[in-house]
């Protein structure tokens, strides 16, 4: 297979990724020319243009990981909103599109919008990102100051929080301090490649739920 990109087709094999010097209106221009699909991933840093076009093991592992971040709030009784596909873009400077974002602490600030201005609406509290092919940067995130970026890489998560102007790795999340992520996910993981996804997502649910069967 080979790969074809133009501003009338972007064709990528599933699990390639490309490098391009390219313009921010170049960048608009690829974005564009996918119509309303979500694939293949395009990001934007500093005059280069990367194209990814995932394999299945990365949506697979994306939703699984979504998943258990609404188990968890779901048993905490928290409020959120979950956005997936979605585009982050500060004109010029940056575009970006995580696997899955979370607003948690500001979900009152999008709940019903269609929309939302990354130069003044606020940015999600979290985003999920699986790294499959070496596309993710977690500096990519520091322009939308996003407290919290989880980045899976040949099965281990890796947990960065945002301090001062750049990320620093850290040992436990800032939403769920108490929980052992590395692990749970791990047994998720395990669970769901042996038994399907859906029984890994209700074991973990009634593992953490007293009394539900």
């Amino acid at each position: 297979m080979y790969a074809l990109i133009s501003t009338e087709k972007i064709q990528l094999p599933s699990g390639m990724l490309v490098r391009v010097p390219g313009s921010w209106q170049q960048y608009r221009t690829l974005c564009d020319s996918r119509g309303d699909s979500s694939i293949p991933r395009i990001k934007y840093r500093s005059g280069e243009i990367l194209l990814m076009s995932p394999l299945p093991k990365h949506g697979r592992e994306a939703n699984i990981l979504a998943d258990v971040v609404k188990v968890l709030l779901d048993t905490q009784s928290r409020n959120y909103e979950a956005f997936t596909p979605i585009t982050m873009e500060l004109p010029s400077e940056s575009g970006i599109e995580p696997d899955y974002c979370f607003y948690i602490d500001n979900w009152q600030a999008v709940v019903g919008r269609d929309r939302i201005d990354w130069g003044t609406d606020p940015s999600p509290d979290l985003a999920i990102e699986i790294d499959v092919t070496s596309y993710t940067d977690v500096a990519d995130y520091a322009p939308y100051r996003i407290p919290e970026v989880w980045l899976f890489k040949r099965n281990q998560l890796s947990i960065y929080g945002f301090q001062g102007n750049k990320y620093q790795l850290q040992s436990t999340s800032r939403y769920f301090p108490n929980v052992d992520l590395q692990s749970l996910i791990a047994k998720c993981l395990e669970a769901a490649s042996a038994r399907g996804t859906g029984v890994a997502i209700r074991e973990l649910r009634s593992s953490l739920t007293p009394g539900l069967e």
